[in-house]
């Protein structure tokens, strides 16, 4: 089994985890009802997906 001969120190620990940082959405316009909306869903709003019902919305 494979075991590190050498430990690795805390500043090349932390600087390869400095790079694991949540990123924040990227977010579309609805073309119908001008909403914003995550790319390729159906519009919450609305209910269109590419120009078309897809879900009924009370």
């Amino acid at each position: 089994m494979a075991v590190p001969k050498q430990r690795k120190s805390k500043r090349r620990t932390r600087n390869r985890r400095a790079q694991y940082r949540a990123t924040t959405p990227t977010y579309a316009t609805c073309p119908r009802c001008h909403e914003a909306i995550l790319p390729h869903h159906v519009c919450a709003n609305c209910g269109q997906y590419k120009g078309r019902s897809a879900v009924e919305v009370s």
